[in-house]
């Protein structure tokens, strides 16, 4: 856990760095200002008065970890940065306290009453807005510059890559998220819970509730593992034996994606499923090492099929080499979704994903150039998907596939090992090892 002296030096310089880069891009697409608004609350639906838990606007979190509706920051060339903080007096709820005390000191901070008179704060000049409130924009006159794309694409640049203080917070979301892997890791090695209960234990010990977690947490045991994004727990326990947690956590905004399999129990089924689970962990970790500067992030992704080719063949799923796998499109079947995507504000982060994928990939989050201070994910798996498989088993490859096997290991579900990798001008640095070993 990092320090506030430590917390508030990082801070300070990630506020210069965004202060400069933010003038920078403002000069070069010809504006004067720029509004970022941080959102308002959302309806669930127009014949109810419920809302969904706010979600911040992460072009606003990335100045500040406030994450309150119906705030503003007024970034303007040469001038200090301007939050303007709505403080309606609400008898039926209030925000929770302001998250830190490292960042106030870098704003001229006014507080206000009513929305509507944030317009006497606003800049002249040629004024973008960014965020999702159209109206607000219009009711300023500024929706002629609404989420004018030029410039949303040049923000999002700005993303890529990451602060001293981006990534201390990182490291700190990895490092909470780790307390609940461990602590599943060991509950469902010694008793029987549903998924409900695996994934409400997770929140307690991570002190998260569960609209603060980064995304939804995958709590998938048994078959449910081949659900890429199982989020419909089952209320009961049924004894099963492997068990997929994709889950992380939440620092001033940043967030972590970690990803372990598990498996339990004896028989062949488990004993063949253990031995997967270790080729995966072994796959990951050699990618992870293999991340060189200036390597196209694709390119790893290919080498993972490629590795996942051999596994298949380790195991006795397939008869063919890897290469042969490969090229039949059978690891497309077992491993379906990209390697890993940027990481930051949001769970799968922007700025990433300018270069088309080839076409064999087209759920790869990530294609740029790997380069110093990107956040991003490794995830192979390893799944045994009905409705991929389906297709397969009445293809002309089917007949290097050992079904039985594949019939026994379909409901084990699959594999997926993820750690959250820091690319620094050295070798890459694992957040996620450094608290969750294996």
């Amino acid at each position: 856990m990092f320090s506030p002296p430590q917390l508030q030096a990082c801070y300070s310089t990630h506020l210069a760095r965004l202060s400069a880069s933010y003038a920078r891009v403002l000069s070069s697409e010809g504006f004067d200002a720029v509004i970022l608004h941080s959102g308002a609350a959302k309806s669930r639906t127009r014949f109810d008065d419920q809302y969904w838990p706010f979600r911040v606007v992460p072009h606003f979190q990335h100045w500040l970890p406030l994450a309150e509706p119906e705030c503003a920051l007024v970034i303007e060339n040469g001038k200090k940065p301007k939050l303007l903080w709505l403080r309606e007096q609400n008898f039926w709820e209030r925000p929770g306290p302001a998250p830190g005390n490292h960042w106030q000191s870098g704003f001229e901070i006014v507080q206000l009453d009513g929305r509507e008179k944030m317009i006497e704060h606003l800049p002249k000049g040629k004024v973008a807005f960014i965020g999702e409130e159209e109206a607000h924009a219009k009711s300023w006159g500024l929706v002629e510059r609404f989420n004018p794309s030029h410039l949303v694409a040049a923000l999002d640049q700005l993303r890529v890559t990451k602060s001293e203080y981006e990534i201390l917070c990182i490291e700190e979301a990895n490092r909470i998220a780790s307390i609940g892997h461990a602590k599943i890791a060991e509950t469902f090695g010694a008793s029987d819970l549903s998924e409900l209960d695996l994934h409400l234990l997770y929140l307690k010990v991570t002190e998260q509730d569960d609209p603060e977690t980064p995304y939804k947490n995958i709590v998938a045991v048994g078959h449910n593992a081949a659900t890429l994004h199982h989020i419909s727990y089952e209320r009961k326990p049924r004894g099963a034996q492997s068990l997929l947690l994709d889950a992380g956590a939440v620092c001033f905004g940043y967030t972590s994606d970690i990803t372990r399999t598990y498996v339990k129990g004896k028989g062949e089924a488990a004993s063949v499923f253990g031995g997967l689970i270790a080729a995966v962990e072994n796959m990951q970790q050699r990618l992870c090492s293999e991340i060189k500067l200036g390597m196209p992030y694709e390119q790893l992704h290919e080498r993972a099929h490629l590795r996942v080719g051999e596994i298949l063949k380790d195991i006795g799923v397939s008869r063919v080499s890897a290469e042969e796998n490969v090229a039949a499109g059978l690891t497309r079947s077992f491993f379906p979704h990209g390697l890993g995507h940027s990481l930051g504000l949001q769970c799968h982060d922007v700025g990433c994903a300018l270069i088309r994928p080839q076409k064999d990939n087209p759920f790869l989050r990530n294609t740029t150039l790997i380069a110093p201070e990107q956040v991003f994910t490794v995830e192979p798996g390893v799944y045994f998907i009905e409705m991929l498989l389906e297709p397969l088993r009445a293809s002309p490859a089917a007949a290097s596939i050992d079904w039985a096997l594949v019939d026994q290991l379909t409901p084990l579900g699959g594999v997926r090992i993820e750690d959250d990798i820091q690319i620094t001008k050295d070798a890459p640095r694992n957040l996620t090892r450094a608290f969750l070993p294996h």
